[in-house]
């Protein structure tokens, strides 16, 4: 990838993307056939301080929060990234103004063309984010999107998340509902939604966590929540393969704990439907990070899984382990 200043407050972004697993399957091709592998990511322009006050990013984009339950365009980092080689891109027009109490952005696009996606998408949303106090924020969006592919019909979601992050501890809450119809807003009698539940005590050297999910129906096909090391695995990066996430009733504890550049963390799931009508698919990780600097680290992780309901039944066995090595490098 390649960021220039073109002019004052004028920037430019191009990045390639490449992205292959290593079992031989492009060995002995000629150059070309790389060559096909290899997309564009990113592509815009980003100008800034427009009239004093916008800043306004057209062109082929990242969008969203890495951890969004709703809405994430781009590469994954850490242990997730296995799950998806290819990042999502838009092409959109996104406006934002930014002051020290609040964010408003607005977003109109379209899911880039060239994507492993079989539907394609015309999006629009707004995000809103404030900071209340020093240690609460809050933010309001919603989405609609439009399917270009198949009937012209409109569906999304709307949401809004609390986060309360004093020194002692944290708490966050989220939740969010979708909509879809023949209009641009309207809700069905089946109306999908999430509640998220998030939580975590500062003690020095250790962090206590615990985490609640509780979903009915698919609110986001775009959100890059995908917890634990081998059920997480198994999802796509649009979250949508399996009733593991889009009807789920989902608890995490863990604990970290740090020392010197080293990060140790222990996580227990219990990955359920949502009516608890199937047995649960239990998991534990272990996963160790080291900070080589403030742009590199190294990680390693495994995790164990005693499959149930859904997963049980898809893979056809009782249980399953993943380990993981990887680098995450940003610059």
């Amino acid at each position: 990838g390649l960021s220039a200043d073109l002019t004052e407050d004028v920037k430019a972004n191009v990045q390639f993307w490449y992205a292959t697993a290593w079992d031989g399957a492009l060995s002995g091709n000629s150059l070309n056939k790389y060559q096909d592998e290899i997309h564009l990511a990113e592509a815009n322009v980003v100008l800034s301080n427009l009239f004093d006050c916008f800043e306004l990013t057209l062109g082929r984009q990242f969008y969203g929060d890495e951890d969004s339950m709703t809405m994430y365009f781009g590469p994954k980092s850490g242990y997730m990234a296995a799950i998806a080689a290819q990042p999502l891109s838009l092409e959109a027009a996104k406006l934002t103004y930014a002051d020290d109490f609040k964010s408003v952005t607005l977003l109109a696009g379209k899911t880039a063309d060239d994507l492993a996606l079989t539907t394609k998408y015309n999006i629009y949303g707004a995000d809103i984010r404030m900071n209340l106090t020093d240690t609460m924020k809050a933010q309001v969006y919603g989405y609609a999107l439009k399917d270009e592919t198949n009937a012209p019909e409109y569906h999304g979601f709307y949401g809004a998340k609390l986060a309360y992050m004093p020194e002692a501890f944290g708490f966050s809450v989220e939740a969010a509902r979708g909509h879809q119809g023949n209009r641009l807003v309207k809700e069905g009698k089946d109306t999908p939604y999430f509640v998220k539940l998030d939580a975590s005590l500062n003690m020095d050297a250790f962090t206590p966590r615990a985490a609640f999910l509780y979903q009915k129906g698919l609110v986001s096909e775009f959100g890059a929540y995908a917890p634990g090391l081998v059920t997480g695995k198994y999802l796509t990066p649009l979250g949508n393969t399996s009733d593991v996430i889009d009807n789920a009733r989902i608890f995490n504890v863990g604990v970290d704990y740090k020392w010197n550049k080293m990060v140790f963390a222990l996580d227990g799931f219990a990955f359920q439907d949502r009516t608890a009508k199937a047995a649960a698919t239990l998991e534990a990780d272990l996963t160790a990070t080291y900070q080589h600097n403030e742009s590199v680290e190294l990680f390693a992780g495994i995790g164990y899984a005693k499959l149930g309901g859904d997963l049980k039944d898809q893979f056809d066995a009782k249980d399953a382990t993943v380990y993981q090595l990887g680098t995450t490098i940003r610059f």
